[in-house]
């Protein structure tokens, strides 16, 4: 193989018109070639997925005679210059770094190959150019699968973070996520007929929120408050399901410590308690299809385990809390007292608390279909919302305005149903109709409780999500926070290098 000396620019001559200019000056060698293109392979101890996926289609085609992806015996290939352009631009903007797509070294040699200073460089042709096809397939290949979906795994990293002795890992990342396909970036690699800049400039992320990111990363200098929001801007790139950007919504945000319930223009917004750093809350979404009213607690076995089983045969324990325990098979009720802690620990019975005033899950709870059993609900212990430090549950979350969020879920609702609400969680009606009701029933001798179970139609999407920087849906301006269960720091050490 020989490469002309006048080989520059977007057009490829044809023998006829190479011959005009004489002898070529640069000679192929097709055994350099392949021997500085094994060095590349055997020195590569890169382990991340996409790059194996490059490797493996370099090391298939054993021979690099007619198979190079951006040179011919004609020179580079004119898109490789776009192909380094774009990257110099949108690289830094991304959030992510020059250096893990090669970008220095790509245009190092690209200048070389295209100012033929070879000879004033002491470097061979032989050498330069199965570096530079390397480094370019690599770059595009981490580009576009990076971008499309994520330079990190997070089901991976997550639900390994945690191990529970009798359950094993517990499951902390609940949405679906998609499996990187690096073989269609391959393919628009080596595809004929293919433009390799189209496929690489639809690569980005287009939801509005990575945008907003985008944005404020551009106009930031601080370095801590940049890698925060190239953290955040890594999980917009995850395959999932993102929250929605219209219609009704209800987000939960655990490094906020908020909710969030959005419907058209209006923004309810509360504090949450969620869960402990040992008893983390789920990731996840799901629809809110029912609520109720004054429920019951079905205590998991867990924290029957761990908090409730050593006060067997302990009746006042259970009587002051308003626990009571069933035999499963039976259905009986049985006397505390008579309940030893093996027993409590056997699985066989079920432990409940009455539902009403002093419950632990309050007055009101919203369901939602999930693996964990966690629900938003209120609580009996409204001085925690008045705290800073409000990771405290087994994983449920504890939302500060009950009330107000059943009516955000019931939009049609009339101000009769709303008082039969207040008045079932004995909260003081507010309607004429409410009043006289209360009146007319105020020697009943059993609470009054007009609300039980209302579904919710149509049901509303919930996403528990984990943003530590994140704009407010009130205001839209980015707001910051701690990273309460350290999930930033996990992001970080896995995305390294590329993430900057």
């Amino acid at each position: 193989m020989l490469l002309g000396s006048c080989v520059v620019g977007n057009h490829e001559p044809t023998e006829a018109e190479l011959s005009a200019f004489g002898d070529y000056v640069y000679q192929l060698d097709t055994l350099q070639l392949e021997h500085q293109l094994d060095s590349l392979l055997k020195t590569d101890s890169t382990r991340w997925e996409g790059d194996k996926a490059v490797k493996e289609r370099y090391a298939s085609i054993g021979r690099l005679d007619g198979t190079p992806l951006w040179y011919s015996r004609m020179g580079v290939v004119p898109e490789a210059d776009s192909v380094l352009s774009f990257l110099r631009r949108e690289v830094p903007r991304n959030g992510l770094d020059s250096l893990a797509f090669f970008v220095p070294q790509i245009a190092e040699d690209l200048g070389i190959v295209r100012h033929l200073s070879f000879d004033s460089l002491g470097v061979s042709i032989n050498e330069v150019l199965p570096r530079l096809d390397y480094h370019l397939s690599k770059a595009y290949v981490r580009y576009t699968c990076g971008q499309r979906y994520g330079f990190t795994r997070p089901d991976r990293l997550l639900n390994k973070l945690d191990f529970k002795p009798k359950g094993g890992h517990a499951r902390l990342f609940d949405y679906d996520i998609k499996t990187t396909d690096y073989q269609e970036a391959i393919e628009k690699l080596t595809e004929a007929g293919v433009t390799k800049l189209d496929y690489l400039k639809t690569s980005q992320p287009a939801s509005r929120l990575y945008q907003t990111f985008q944005r404020e990363f551009e106009r930031t200098t601080d370095q801590e408050a940049r890698h925060r929001l190239a953290v955040n801007m890594e999980r917009c790139r995850w395959q999932v399901k993102q929250p929605e950007e219209s219609g009704r919504r209800v987000l939960v945000n655990i490094p906020a410590l908020h909710l969030w319930a959005v419907g058209g223009d209006s923004v309810l917004d509360m504090r949450i308690v969620c869960g402990a750093r040992t008893t983390k809350t789920p990731l996840l979404h799901s629809e809110i299809k029912y609520m109720q009213v004054n429920p019951e607690w079905l205590i998991p076995k867990n924290i029957i385990d761990n908090e409730v089983a050593h006060h067997g045969g302990d009746s006042s324990y259970f009587a002051k809390r308003r626990y009571y325990i069933v035999d499963r098979s039976s259905g009986d009720t049985l006397n505390p007292a008579n309940v030893a802690p093996s027993l409590l620990k056997s699985g066989r019975l079920r432990v409940g608390q009455k539902g009403g005033v002093g419950n632990s899950l309050g007055r009101i709870v919203f369901r939602f279909p999930n693996d964990f059993d966690v629900y938003l609900h209120d609580t009996s212990n409204r001085g925690a919302f008045n705290s800073d430090h409000r990771t405290l549950s087994h994983g449920c979350v504890r939302v500060q305005k009950p009330f107000d969020l059943a009516c955000f879920l019931l939009p049609d609702a009339d101000e009769w149903f709303k008082d039969r609400l207040r008045i079932s969680m004995d909260i003081k009606p507010e309607t004429e109709r409410g009043r006289d009701y209360l009146k007319a029933h105020s020697e009943d001798p059993r609470p009054l409780r007009l609300v039980t179970y209302q579904q919710v139609s149509p049901h509303v999407p919930v996403y528990i999500i984990y943003y530590t920087a994140y704009p407010n849906p009130k205001t839209g301006v980015i707001e910051t926070w701690p990273d309460l269960y350290g999930y930033d720091k996990i992001i970080s050490q896995a995305g390294s290098p590329f993430l900057f």
